[in-house]
């Protein structure tokens, strides 16, 4: 398993709304436009993940576990790799339900978007809590 720590904050703006996606960024500025956010001023984007990282999530079969967790809320997101990925982005990471590829994107076919996740901890990351996000890598033979 490989695995990353991103340090982040919740944000007032935060609407985690989006059907088919959430992100994270190390923008922080947040406007009520953007409603797939759910984590600003992280400490690292794609390009900062490690090398192990981001091989291990471009391997077949990858799964990806996110856990977030603001103000003792905790939800989890299961997502997949895919060979395909790019992980360059310089400030945002965005998990997909789709299958599609862009620099953006760390994930694709998750089980959960942004509106998915607990209402308790939307409302715990609309306080401007921190936010601690973990990664966790796994492979499916």
């Amino acid at each position: 398993m490989r695995a990353e720590d991103v340090r982040a904050r919740g944000h007032p703006n935060i609407r985690s709304e989006h059907r088919n996606t959430l992100e994270f960024t190390k923008e922080a500025h947040l406007t009520p436009r953007g409603d797939c956010i759910v984590a600003v001023a992280a400490d690292k984007g794609m390009a900062e993940l490690t090398t192990e990282f981001k091989e291990a999530l471009r391997t077949r079969g990858a799964r990806l576990k996110i856990t977030i967790e603001c103000g003792g809320v905790e939800d989890t997101v299961e997502a997949s790799g895919h060979p395909g990925l790019i992980l360059d982005h310089p400030t945002d990471m965005v998990v997909r339900k789709t299958d599609y590829i862009c620099p953006r994107t760390l994930a694709v076919r998750a089980d959960k978007a942004a509106m998915d996740l607990d209402r308790r901890l939307v409302e715990k990351l609309r306080q401007a809590l921190p936010v601690s996000i973990k990664l966790s890598v796994t492979s499916i033979p």
